[in-house]
């Protein structure tokens, strides 16, 4: 029974501190392209950030177009996600070495993937509802531009097809293999996780 209450834990903690990432990684990413700030979805995204991110505001400044806070946030709660799962799963912290490169890692693999969801969201409604218009569509083309925009002028359409968006999820994904997986293979290592695989 201990066995399905870990698991059970487990996926509560993952669940909620992935939620939260993904909220907070979104803020990061919308102002670092510089989305509108008086979107609906922009507005939501901080008002549910703003709490914990006030006090760091006032002691962490931004600088160079960099929101830092909202960095220094992300770490912490990846690593706080992270220290609690290997609590839990194998009762011991993870040896410090290793954490820096897990958290870069699950990071980065989680910005990759909010963009790959968000240009296979968008490719399909560009064919389901060509030129709809919500709150939601204006921040996804917000973001997805400055990766798109550099590969439209490399790739011009061929048989009346956008193909930059294949070709970006193509690049992800080699990101994704040929960055995140080893950085989280050596972190596994250095951490003293090595035959251990937390979700």
């Amino acid at each position: 029974m201990s066995g399905y209450l870990q698991n059970a834990a487990v996926f509560l903690i993952s669940m909620l501190f992935g939620l939260y990432l993904v909220a907070v990684m979104l803020r990061f990413l919308l102002q670092l392209v510089r989305a509108d700030y008086y979107n609906p979805l922009s507005q939501f995204l901080i008002t549910i950030t703003n709490p914990p991110l006030r006090p760091l505001r006032r002691w962490v400044p931004g600088l160079l177009g960099v929101d830092w806070p909202s960095v220094i946030l992300l770490v912490l709660l990846q690593g706080a996600e992270l220290c609690i799962i290997t609590l839990i799963s194998v009762h011991k912290l993870p040896d410090m070495a290793g954490l820096p490169l897990l958290i870069l890692a699950r990071l980065v693999g989680l910005c990759v993937w909010i963009y790959i969801v968000m240009i296979i969201i968008q490719v399909i409604l560009s064919w389901v509802q060509p030129g709809a218009y919500n709150p939601a569509t204006v921040l996804m083309h917000q973001l997805c531009a400055p990766l798109l925009h550099p590969l439209r002028r490399l790739l011009p359409p061929a048989g009346g097809m956008d193909w930059s968006p294949l070709v970006a999820i193509i690049l992800l994904n080699l990101i994704l293999l040929l960055v995140v997986t080893p950085l989280n293979d050596l972190g596994y290592r250095l951490a003293g996780l090595a035959l251990m695989r937390l979700y």
